[in-house]
């Protein structure tokens, strides 16, 4: 399923950009688990795993291919290969919980890591730690967390990889707000969205999605 955001961008004068939302039976139902505050620890970072495996399926449907030849043991082949490398760079510490998700449909790829946290009074995000992969700027970088709310800590994670010269990014989280989709699109209108659930409402006084799960974090590691 694909939201598109028709009176936002229409009014930016812009071509109408998408946020891919997926409204696969499996991932519905995972997410009403989440959901539950009754979720323990351990299922609830099952639940966060198991919805990110199915999201990378759809996140990497158009990469790139190239050539590569094969011998099987019959004959030899022209057959394909990923294009380019791959970078998985998780917003921490949730984002965390994503990770392994991806390195398993694509266990080439390198993995690095963004560390932000929320100011709990004006819910602006800060660093505290950035380490990258080598030639991150080569790469299609698949950046993670559960949560975007309010966009703060998407937009900054975002800013620091096009520091470093990237060029072909995509964010992918579970939840998404419509405030942080418009947030991030104002930024960085090139980055495409891929998020498992989308809600239309305010954020509440705290900043968090509602009806949402709390804090992802928290719920991921107990």
């Amino acid at each position: 399923m694909i939201y598109a955001f028709k009176n936002y961008f229409k009014k930016r004068g812009s071509k109408m950009s998408k946020v891919h939302v997926m409204d696969h039976p499996l991932i519905v139902h995972k997410i009403t688990k989440l959901r539950d505050k009754d979720t323990p620890v351990k299922e609830f970072r099952e639940l966060v795993n198991e919805i990110a495996l199915l999201m990378g399926y759809e996140a990497t449907r158009d990469l790139k291919l190239v050539d590569k030849e094969v011998e099987t043991p019959i004959t030899k082949m022209i057959g394909k290969e990923i294009a380019k490398p791959i970078a998985v760079v998780p917003i921490l510490r949730a984002g965390l919980g994503m990770v392994d998700a991806i390195m398993n449909i694509v266990p080439s790829a390198k993995v690095g890591h963004i560390g932000l946290y929320r100011d709990e009074v004006t819910h602006e995000p800060h660093e505290y730690y950035c380490k990258l992969p080598d030639r991150i700027n080569e790469r299609l970088v698949i950046v993670c967390d559960p949560m975007l709310a309010t966009g703060g800590s998407a937009i900054q994670a975002v800013d620091f990889l096009k520091d470093k010269g990237c060029k072909n990014i995509k964010f992918m989280c579970i939840f998404a707000s419509e405030v942080g989709i418009k947030l991030l699109y104002e930024k960085h209108p090139d980055v495409k969205i891929y998020a498992a659930n989308y809600a239309p409402g305010p954020l509440n006084e705290n900043g968090y999605i509602v009806p949402g799960l709390g804090d992802a974090g928290d719920r991921i590691y107990g």
